[in-house]
């Protein structure tokens, strides 16, 4: 195995993690959650 197998291996791996972390903060069951979070700094005590 040399440096560009291992330089493959590294990208595919980010590839996965950024299309896992997509489609996880696009998903219609976070959508609740997310918009509660967007309305914090907007909160009175």
């Amino acid at each position: 195995m040399d440096v560009n197998t291992l330089r493959i291996i590294a990208t595919l791996a980010c590839l996965v993690t950024f299309i896992g972390i997509f489609a996880w903060a696009w998903a219609r069951r976070n959508q609740a959650a997310f918009d509660e979070a967007a309305r914090i700094p907007f909160d009175q005590d």
